[in-house]
C-alpha cells in the first residue's frame, strides 16, 4: 500500500517534461480509431480509459496523470455536446484550457495555452456545424490548431490536417448509414488516420530525426 501509493504521489506531483514531437504515430492512430468506435458504441468508461491512453502515447503524460488530463478532455466534450450555439460552446473553454495548461506542464516546447484552447474549440465547432462548414473548412482549422501547438508556419500542416479531415469524413459519412460503420470502414478509416499521425509526426519531429 506505501508503494503504491509513493508511486500515485511521485506520478502526480513530480514534475516531468518531455517533446511533444515524440510520439508513436501507429499507435496513436490505433487509439483514436479505437476511441472513434467506442463514442460510436455509446461506451463512455471505455473511451474515457482509450483517451487516457491516448494522452500517455501523444503527450507522454504519467500513467496516474493521464486520467485527469481525460476528465478535463471529457468535460470539454460533454459541456461541447450539449451546446447548441457558439455561445454554448464557448463554455467548453475553461476546461480547455484547464486541459492545455496540464499539457504545457507536461512538455519541453513552449506554446499559447490560450490560443492553443481557443482553435481546439474552433475545429470542434468547424466539425460540429456540418451544414454551415465544409471538410476543406476542417482541414484549415486542424491546421491552425497544430500550428499553434508546435510552432510551426501553418502551411507545414496541411497534408496531416487533410488526411485527418478525410477520417472524420469517413467516420461521419458511414456512422450515419444502415447498420452503421462496418469492419472495413473502420480498417480504412484507421488507414487514413495512420497516415494523417505519420505525416505529423514527419513534420514536427526534432531534426535528428529521433
Amino acid at each position: 500500500m506505501v508503494a503504491f501509493l509513493l508511486w500515485v504521489t511521485v506520478d502526480v506531483l513530480v514534475p516531468r517534461q518531455h517533446s511533444i514531437r515524440q510520439f508513436d504515430a501507429k499507435e496513436v492512430a490505433r487509439l483514436e480509431t479505437a476511441m472513434w468506435r467506442s463514442y460510436y458504441d455509446r461506451n463512455p468508461a471505455l473511451l474515457f480509459w482509450q483517451l487516457a491512453g491516448g494522452l500517455r502515447q501523444q503527450f507522454h503524460a504519467p500513467f496516474w496523470r493521464s486520467f485527469g488530463l481525460a476528465f478535463l478532455a471529457t468535460k470539454a466534450a460533454f459541456v461541447f455536446k450539449k451546446g447548441h450555439s457558439r455561445a454554448d460552446y464557448q463554455q467548453a473553454m475553461p476546461a480547455l484550457v484547464t486541459y492545455y495548461e496540464a499539457i504545457q506542464k507536461l512538455t519541453v516546447e513552449r506554446f499559447d495555452v490560450q490560443k492553443v484552447a481557443a482553435l481546439e474549440l474552433e475545429w470542434w465547432i468547424v466539425h460540429r456545424q456540418r451544414d454551415r462548414y465544409s471538410y476543406a473548412d476542417l482541414s484549415i482549422a486542424l491546421e491552425k490548431t497544430s500550428a499553434a501547438l508546435y510552432n510551426q508556419p501553418v502551411s507545414s500542416f496541411s497534408a496531416y490536417a487533410t488526411l485527418r479531415a478525410n477520417a472524420m469524413r469517413l467516420c461521419d459519412e458511414t456512422g450515419h448509414t444502415p447498420g452503421g460503420t462496418t469492419e472495413t470502414s473502420w480498417q480504412q478509416i484507421e488507414q487514413e488516420l495512420d497516415l494523417a499521425w505519420s505525416t505529423l509526426h514527419t513534420v514536427v519531429r526534432p531534426a535528428n530525426g529521433s
